[in-house]
């Protein structure tokens, strides 16, 4: 992991594999939203921050929809969970491109994913990536917003990935959709 800001092109070529710890409150702590990634790139497993690499629209999100009191910097992911907040990865191990991962390896993600939802018990799993999501969980159709099934009892939320390489998706229709999901977690 790297002690600097940016990663040398040497720490992203070490960084494949690697995984980035979960970010969750402490069981029986207020925990309304767990943010559920597909998988660390190569720059936030180098840094060992989630979405961590400069472009990517999750942190200004985050703040501009009223997650946070202010913009927080990937750095300082460990603040998330005093807001009641978490982050997790389908797939925990790094890749330059999501592409890299295949079908069965996503759907086995949903395991994964599950066994953090029974253990920590947020309010609502909001997973960041419709094409991820749409293997994963078997939904070819499914849309962003509100999900018709819950995972482990626990209402499920489609967000678009906030990676900068997501050009379909604009800083503010990113915002409104976390906006949206944040009215929805205040109201359970």
């Amino acid at each position: 992991m790297t002690t600097r800001g940016r990663p040398t092109a040497a720490e992203l070529a070490t960084a494949r594999d690697r995984t980035v710890p979960d970010v969750l409150p402490a069981p029986g702590q207020p925990f309304g939203v767990l943010f559920c990634g597909i998988n660390p790139g190569l720059y936030s497993a180098a840094t060992g921050w989630h979405f961590a690499r400069p472009g990517n629209r999750f942190w200004p999100a985050l703040y501009l929809s009223g997650f946070t009191p202010r913009r927080l910097e990937p750095r300082e992911q460990d603040l998330l969970p005093g807001y009641g907040l978490g982050i997790t990865n389908l797939v925990p191990r790094a890749t330059a491109q999501a592409a890299e991962l295949d079908a069965a390896e996503l759907r086995a993600g949903t395991e994964r994913l599950t066994a953090v939802v029974r253990s920590h018990r947020p309010r609502v799993v909001a997973v960041a990536g419709l094409t991820a999501y749409r293997t994963a969980f078997g939904r070819p159709h499914a849309v962003t917003g509100a999900q018709p099934a819950a995972l482990a009892g626990v209402r499920l939320w489609l967000l678009p990935n906030p990676s900068g390489l997501n050009a379909g998706w604009s800083l503010p229709a990113l915002t409104a959709e976390f906006a949206a999901l944040r009215a929805a977690a205040d109201h359970p």
